[in-house]
């Protein structure tokens, strides 16, 4: 299977159309045709449903998009990392992390770094640990940002020296704004939003002290600013991490602690093994200075 075949898949799915996508390429029609169905038969599955009007992709096809879209990735990745001069520290260097002000030191680092070195360049990806992991291992970050607990045998790590602390975020006029903290009890009968992320046994449904079936689970959210929005139109109160949403100044939003507290800390973690570029190398020895900084 050649990269350029790839290319062409990702046109049509992404033009959803033989003409469109072979205009984009400047092929002819049968060329294009032909790769798609050589591609099909290489594979053995069907990867799309040719309609009147549109193309669109088989549950097959839907899965394959999205791996070799991970594969153009990595090469163009890999490309620029060889490409670059023995003699500068330049490049492009991905982080993935979970909605956190954790990121805040990321981004002082990458500040300092930059000013010295202006040719670096920096990805963030937004997920909860689980689509941080996953990229990691493919190859598609260089670092993660990740919340305990996490199994982290796969992986080096260094502690963040910054603990989030959970809260609920709720509009200022709700009933709940009055209070200074918010105990599990003043929450069993109201219609709760909560991170994707949170299943049964984990911390904050151990502090909650009720299962979730027995709990008022209005929506969930994956990032927190669409969260912000639901609350902000009355659905509910949102259960999340502090200093994430910006409650001052005008906002209609507030945040209150949880009591008792309940805290996480987290770690940046990188694969074991991994083989760094100059750029990337250079960014961690700066970050661990920052945190050896934090902690004198």
């Amino acid at each position: 299977m050649e990269l350029r075949v790839l290319q062409y898949f990702l046109a049509v799915a992404r033009e959803q159309s033989i003409l469109k996508a072979s205009e984009a390429l400047h092929l002819s029609q049968p060329t294009l045709s032909r790769q798609l169905r050589d591609l099909e038969a290489e594979l053995g599955k069907q990867l799309f449903i040719r309609g009147n009007r549109k193309i669109t992709l088989t549950e097959e096809g839907v899965l394959f998009r999205k791996r070799a879209e991970e594969i153009i990735d990595l090469v163009k990745k890999t490309e620029n990392e060889i490409m670059l001069s023995e003699d500068s520290i330049a490049g492009d260097i991905y982080i993935g992390a979970g909605e956190t002000d954790a990121i805040r030191l990321i981004a002082r680092t990458a500040a300092k770094l930059q000013a010295e070195h202006p040719l670096l360049h920096y990805h963030i990806f937004s997920g909860d640990s689980q689509d941080v992991l996953e990229r990691l291992d493919k190859g598609l970050l260089d670092f993660g940002i990740v919340f305990n607990p996490t199994d982290l045998s796969s992986y080096h790590h260094i502690s963040i020296p910054k603990i989030d602390r959970w809260g609920v975020l709720m509009r200022q006029d709700a009933p709940l704004a009055k209070k200074d903290s918010i105990r599990p009890e003043d929450l069993w009968d109201k219609p709760l939003i909560l991170s994707r992320q949170q299943k049964e046994g984990s911390e904050l449904s151990l502090w909650l002290k009720k299962s979730f079936s027995e709990l008022n689970i209005a929506a969930t959210y994956n990032l927190l600013f669409n969260g912000s929005l639901m609350v902000d139109e009355g659905l509910g109160y949102a259960l999340c991490l502090d200093g994430i949403i910006n409650t001052s100044g005008h906002s209609h939003l507030c945040f209150k602690p949880l009591e008792p507290a309940l805290t996480l800390s987290m770690n940046l973690v990188w694969k074991k093994y991994q083989v760094f570029s100059k750029a990337v190398q250079q960014f961690l020895e700066q970050l661990k200075s920052e945190i050896e900084r934090f902690w004198l």
